[in-house]
């Protein structure tokens, strides 16, 4: 039996790019209301379990590379991973930004071709700006940039959360990507905390990021082991393969309400103009009466 993609319909603006790019970056637009619905764990459930086979430290002092004390969703319908997509209850002026530092297992010989799957410029931007942030970053990323993994995840204006560490497809069809089994999907899912330990990260959260953001029945049942929760998003920034900052920078700002997540990249190469569209976005949402907070304290309302 097809189990039903919930998350296949890019948006207009990064569909063909999306197509074409072998990265296959998150931004497409989220799944269907029924779906979402249906995936979601009870309002106000949530918890602070971590990830099995990692210590449960305090957030005073977490294990580098383990997932610290976050809220989480509880789990929806028969036990699948829930997905949390915006805060739709608070009416507070909260947004969270988020970045997906995308680099898939088979991009080294790119990288060491000169090609930047980084973004030290954006990083230090949000650091500026006073941006508290959420990074989803693969484990590949951060065997890539060690120092820079390190670096943001242990400044505590950011959070590290888990992009996988293959930035492989956790169903098919997604942009092309080569598409992993469950029980593959939850090892990669474990390499890649082990990426984030091994590059000395402390701020992590346990929170996931499907590449691609593509995902079914069977990749949230691949996930139920690893206790966390999906985190998708509300508003889709256009940035991957942009050129145009401003056109970026609008999109986000007709697109924020209370509560909202947007997904944005912190990969040079994929996506050039997002440190300008940050700086765009940043004064305007704050005149607006906006403030930036991270995913976790999104989930904890």
């Amino acid at each position: 039996m097809t189990i039903p993609v919930r998350k296949v319909v890019a948006a207009a603006s990064l569909s063909a790019a999306l197509t074409a790019a072998l990265t296959g970056c998150g931004g497409g637009a989220g799944p269907s209301e029924a779906g979402r619905e249906a995936r979601l764990g009870s309002p106000g459930a949530a918890s602070s379990a971590p990830l099995p086979g990692h210590s449960a430290a305090p957030q005073s002092s977490p294990q580098p590379g383990a997932p610290g004390r976050a809220p989480t969703v509880a789990p929806g319908p028969n036990g699948l991973t829930a997905v949390f997509e915006r805060a739709k209850q608070t009416t507070d002026k909260t947004v969270a930004l988020t970045f997906d530092a995308d680099m898939t297992s088979d991009q080294g010989p790119r990288a060491a071709g000169g090609e930047r799957f980084d973004n030290p410029g954006l990083i230090a931007t949000l650091r500026a700006l006073k941006v508290p942030s959420t990074v989803f970053m693969t484990g590949r990323w951060a065997q890539e940039y060690p120092d820079q993994a390190k670096s943001i995840g242990t400044d505590p204006n950011f959070e590290v959360a888990n992009h996988s560490y293959s930035h492989h497809a956790f169903t098919t069809p997604c942009y092309g990507l080569p598409a992993l089994d469950g029980e593959q999907a939850r090892a990669d899912v474990e390499q890649a905390f082990a990426a984030f330990r091994t590059a000395g990260a402390v701020n992590t959260v346990p929170y996931f990021r499907f590449p691609g953001g593509c995902y079914d029945d069977q990749a949230l049942r691949s996930l139920a082991q690893a206790k966390v929760t999906a985190v998708q998003w509300d508003v889709v920034s256009g940035d991957a393969f942009a050129k145009d900052p401003d056109a970026v920078a609008e999109q986000v700002l007709a697109g924020v309400k209370p509560g909202s997540v947007v997904v944005m990249h912190c990969t040079r190469s994929a996506a050039p103009v997002t440190e300008e569209a940050v700086r765009k976005v940043v004064p305007e949402l704050r005149r607006r009466g906006y403030r930036f907070v991270k995913v976790s304290e999104l989930i904890g309302t």
